[in-house]
């Protein structure tokens, strides 16, 4: 569809129908219902690499050639064996996009270590994380389908921000990030049957128009495949790179509530609490908190604590909710009854086999399952 940057290179045709625009634009908070209870991930936070080849003007994670990160192995292991130490169920594992086609330091580093790609050295984290006692869920930008492929029956699942299908000066320079690619990848999970998180990143330049057709391209893709578990409705905050305010309340409002009436009932709509005036969000439509880590930083947003529990706690009291802290496989993609192929989305066996196992990390993962 040629009115999505980058969509015709990828050969992405997404319905897109002007009828489902306006309808979407002229919803309101009063549309949608408040949910019956919250939910949350406790995870562990884990930048392997702080190279992207983009450099996006609201973020903060990416250090230019010459200074970004490689974490080692042992550095992982030392990450991973605090999250378990915290009771965590999740190892988010983050890197900017395809960071070693840009950084000279992190393609030789990998080649030293006897990777080929930073996603094999993926691979091998997501490995390690599994056999700690955690539940790799991987967001590591764009992928092709043949990357993806080399990672997917290590995680759990998947997630990459969409953030928006409108072509933003934020996104500018000679790197330039494209919904296209972005697209492309929510596709290739949904055809590789990967459990997948994407979402909106509000105040960087789209407009309401945008912010419908975002939701909408979405939807469509998650009734091509069934793929998508949670969309994300998260504002740009100010930082050391980006000076202007966040967006209103008003306007998350707004946003969220869209979220809600677009996409169906069995995809979460989440907002990030240390990010998000989340208390007056939550009769939008919210049912979901997101990835939490009492241990470690959000790397993407380090000028932003995590919330504690009590916090948690606290947000979803003063919503008069439940609180239920879920695994990062939402409990209704879950069927550890049926063994075997299936025709749509699953869990791949490596985490349903440690989800199962009879043993400390299968006992810590069961405990949060209905």
């Amino acid at each position: 569809m040629g009115t999505i940057p980058g969509a015709d290179a990828y050969g992405i045709d997404v319905s897109i129908p002007a009828a489902d625009v306006d309808e979407l634009l002229a919803v309101t908070p009063a549309d949608v219902e408040a949910p019956d209870a919250l939910s949350f991930c406790r995870n562990v936070f884990v930048p392997l690499t702080t190279a992207c080849r983009y450099t996006c003007t609201y973020c903060t994670y990416y250090d230019p050639p010459g200074q970004a990160t490689l974490l080692d192995m042992d550095e992982i292991r030392s990450i991973l064996e605090t999250g378990v130490d915290a009771g965590c169920t999740e190892a988010l594992f983050t890197f900017g996009d395809t960071p070693d086609d840009r950084y000279t330091e992190i393609h030789d580093q990998l080649a030293e270590w006897g990777y080929g790609s930073i996603h094999e050295y993926l691979r091998a984290a997501c490995e390690l994380a599994l056999d700690v006692g955690l539940l790799p869920h991987s967001n590591p930008g764009d992928l092709t389908a043949e990357q993806l492929s080399t990672v997917a029956d290590v995680n759990a699942s998947m997630g990459v921000m969409l953030e928006t299908t409108a072509d933003v000066q934020a996104h500018g320079g000679p790197r330039a990030k494209n919904p296209g690619q972005r697209l492309n990848t929510i596709r290739a999970a949904g055809e590789a049957g990967v459990l997948f998180t994407t979402g909106l990143l509000v105040g960087i330049g789209e407009g309401w128009r945008d912010r419908a057709e975002s939701l909408l391209a979405i939807r469509d893709l998650h009734e091509r495949y069934g793929h998508i578990q949670e969309v994300i409705v998260q504002n740009v905050v100010p930082n050391e790179r980006w000076k202007q305010e966040s967006p209103s309340v008003e306007t998350m409002r707004r946003v969220v509530a869209m979220a809600r009436y677009c996409l169906p009932d069995d995809v979460s709509v989440q907002v990030p609490p240390n990010l998000s005036p989340t208390r007056e969000l939550i009769d939008c439509g919210v049912d979901d908190l997101g990835g939490v880590s009492p241990v470690t930083d959000d790397h993407i947003n380090p000028d932003y604590e995590w919330p504690a529990l009590r916090e948690l706690e606290d947000i979803a009291a003063d919503a008069g909710l439940p609180l239920h802290e879920r695994l990062p496989v939402y409990d209704r993609h879950l069927d550890l009854d049926a063994p075997g192929p299936s025709d749509g989305p699953r869990v791949p066996e490596r985490a349903r086999d440690a989800i199962t196992a009879d043993d400390e990390a299968g006992e810590r993962y069961r405990r949060l399952l209905d």
